[in-house]
């Protein structure tokens, strides 16, 4: 029996932990985590996608444009373990109400960036929109709490699909809709996709303070009682990581994943405006990476359940290789090449992202898993924030395909990283397991 605070079952009640009413909340919790998903994904997008605009607007630096750009990575990156502890203290709900009102915030500060053309607010805003950003990734592992181990993969894919519908939206929308939008408000350039993102992180931190009730991380037993305090501090939580060879492969594979795509797309947009592409041919290619990054989710959610973590992350690294590849050698002027390329690698970061963070959930017992996923995703967004940055130095000093090759190696280094964890668990002791299922932690 666990109290819960819950508005349909009554505040202060016991709740059972019978299966029909654990099936019953874990409904209401990804149902609610839908919701969220597509007003933080379209606010989080409709920002993004003007962010290396304005930047270069205001300063005519590429390499300013892949710092601002860069932000949203590092405020992710800086967010991601501190909103862990919050949530290992006192539950999901808080931790991921205060990351979308401090996305708010920051995109309040973009649009300060875009009227004073003061760049300083313009990173400074990106980097509390990307606390949204580890907000939004966040809600993976909410939707994990109460899910079965045999469908732990499946329910994280079809939260991240949610991610489809917003993001997909806001990347079509932002220069075509929100930005004119603003216009008409009396709002300079790109002002408008800000607006509009900033009010919609507020929409999204309304609905999980609403709806998010019980709390499915209390109610999992992941939150302290009696005195006990599940939190780590972020050193305790990497030594867990570094001790578990299928921890390690699953945190390389989404720094991997999340450094691909951020390096690769920081710099496509200004790549294809050189090349004298429309801004609807830009937009269009967000729309296409962005599906390619949620909108097969559910299926590789429920394929790493059938055939394993491994051969996804495979197949990552992959795709990696392949679509960064595809877009390096195509010039800035071809359209079809560069969108066909980062749709590409959009698929492999889907792949990376959904197996890896399922291969995490189950390593750990639930009282470790929230600080441990919070570790993992700080690593990985701090990676992504390091390839946003080096992304704008690499254009700049070098090329465009120098930039999608080192993404190519990275894929191989993925594959490679994979081939090394199966071996080596082999050679352990585990031959009599098949290494390439994934199976459930004994006990948990």
């Amino acid at each position: 029996m666990t109290q819960v605070d819950d508005p349909v079952l009554g505040t202060g009640e016991p709740l059972s932990t019978g299966h029909q009413d654990i099936e019953r909340v874990q409904r209401r919790t990804v149902g609610t985590l839908l919701t969220s998903q597509m007003c933080g994904g379209i606010g989080l997008v409709a920002g993004y996608s003007v962010t290396a605009l304005l930047a270069d607007d205001i300063t005519g630096s590429k390499t300013l444009a892949g710092l601002a750009a860069a932000s949203l990575s590092i405020g992710a990156a800086v967010a991601s373990f501190p909103l862990a502890r919050m949530m290992a203290r006192s539950g999901r709900r808080p931790g991921l109400r205060t990351g979308y009102v401090l996305a708010s915030i920051g995109a309040f500060l973009a649009v300060l960036a875009a009227i004073t053309r003061q760049f300083l607010f313009l990173p400074l805003g990106v980097a509390l929109i990307g606390v949204g950003n580890a907000t939004n990734m966040a809600t993976r592992y909410a939707a994990a709490d109460l899910a079965k181990p045999e469908r732990r993969a499946s329910t994280i894919g079809l939260v991240v699909a949610a991610t489809t519908i917003g993001s997909g939206f806001g990347s079509l929308v932002s220069l075509s809709v929100f930005d004119p939008l603003g216009r008409s408000l009396g709002l300079p350039d790109y002002a408008g996709s800000f607006l509009i993102g900033a009010l919609l992180f507020l929409v999204a931190a309304a609905i999980v303070e609403i709806r998010l009730r019980p709390d499915p991380l209390v109610l999992a037993g992941g939150v302290g009682s009696e005195g006990q305090d599940t939190r780590m501090p972020f050193r305790a939580a990497l030594g867990l990581i570094l001790a578990n060879p299928k921890a390690r492969l699953a945190v390389l594979a989404m720094m991997i994943s999340q450094a691909t795509m951020v390096g690769t797309m920081t710099l496509t947009p200004l790549h294809m405006n050189d090349g004298g592409q429309s801004k609807g041919a830009i937009s269009i290619m967000l729309f296409s990476h962005i599906l390619g990054m949620y909108a097969l989710s559910p299926l590789v959610g429920r394929l790493a359940d059938l055939i394993g973590c491994y051969p996804m992350l495979i197949f990552s690294g992959v795709l990696c290789a392949a679509g960064a590849l595809w877009a390096g050698f195509t010039p800035p002027e071809g359209f079809i090449g560069i969108t066909g390329g980062q749709t590409v690698i959009g698929f492999a970061w889907c792949f990376g992202i959904i197996a890896a963070s399922g291969l995490l959930t189950e390593a750990f017992a639930v009282e470790q898993r929230a600080s441990v996923q919070g570790a993992g995703d700080m690593c990985m967004m701090a990676f992504g924030a390091v390839a946003g940055i080096s992304a704008g130095a690499i254009v700049a000093y070098r090329s465009y395909l120098d930039l999608n090759l080192a993404a190519a190696i990275l894929g191989v280094m993925l594959v490679l990283a994979v081939l090394f964890t199966v071996v080596a668990t082999d050679r352990g002791g585990q031959r009599g397991q098949t290494v390439f299922a994934v199976t459930p932690v004994p006990g948990h």
